[in-house]
């Protein structure tokens, strides 16, 4: 089997005319991974809607090196947004990130989670917190290889029959060394 074609993906902020795009994928993507669960139609007009989430967070879109758009997702910025599922001060979310299924196996999911990371870290924020399907299995091996770890506390059914699991990434509070990279450098004294 050959290996997925790989090229540059850069993620920046979308701008409003990569929303009709950008909405067309994400609710694809959802449908083809089976997410959408037995809302599909009221969902997938929500997912579709990316110049509204526009008006109160980040939409972050992953162009590839011809400019395509492959993929998008929202950086909530904090709690009492209409897009935040979550109530923690300290905490910045990820919400709706989708990869166009054809550019699925090219590092996509991975960009546009490492920026939100980095835009929680440059915000100062303590933690990032996410949901995923349950069954998301690749999603879910993704956010654990980059540092994520499960919040079962998090866990909750928007739906029936549509079990979304939490995950959670602590972030350093700035000026302080992270523990692996402490333990590495304590090794190296």
């Amino acid at each position: 089997m050959q290996e997925p074609h790989r090229t540059e993906i850069v993620v920046a902020v979308a701008s409003p005319e990569q929303h009709e795009r950008l909405g067309e994928i994400t609710v694809e993507a959802y449908r083809s991974a089976g997410q959408l669960g037995g809302s599909e139609a009221s969902y997938a007009i929500e997912l579709a809607d990316v110049a509204g989430r526009a008006a109160h967070a980040d939409i972050l879109v992953a162009t590839d090196g011809d400019g395509r758009v492959v993929g998008g997702a929202t950086y909530v910025p904090g709690p009492g947004t209409p897009s935040s599922e979550f109530a923690d001060a300290d905490a910045a979310g990820i919400r709706m990130l989708a990869v166009d299924p054809a550019a699925g196996r090219r590092g996509v999911g991975r960009a546009l989670t490492i920026a939100c990371v980095d835009r929680a870290r440059a915000a100062g924020r303590r933690r990032v917190v996410l949901h995923t399907v349950d069954g998301n299995a690749p999603a879910r091996r993704m956010y654990e290889a980059l540092g994520f770890q499960r919040d079962p506390g998090a866990d909750w059914e928007p739906v029936p029959g549509l079990v979304l699991v939490g995950y959670r990434l602590e972030l350093p509070t700035p000026g302080t060394v992270p523990d692996q990279q402490a333990s590495t450098n304590a090794s190296r004294s």
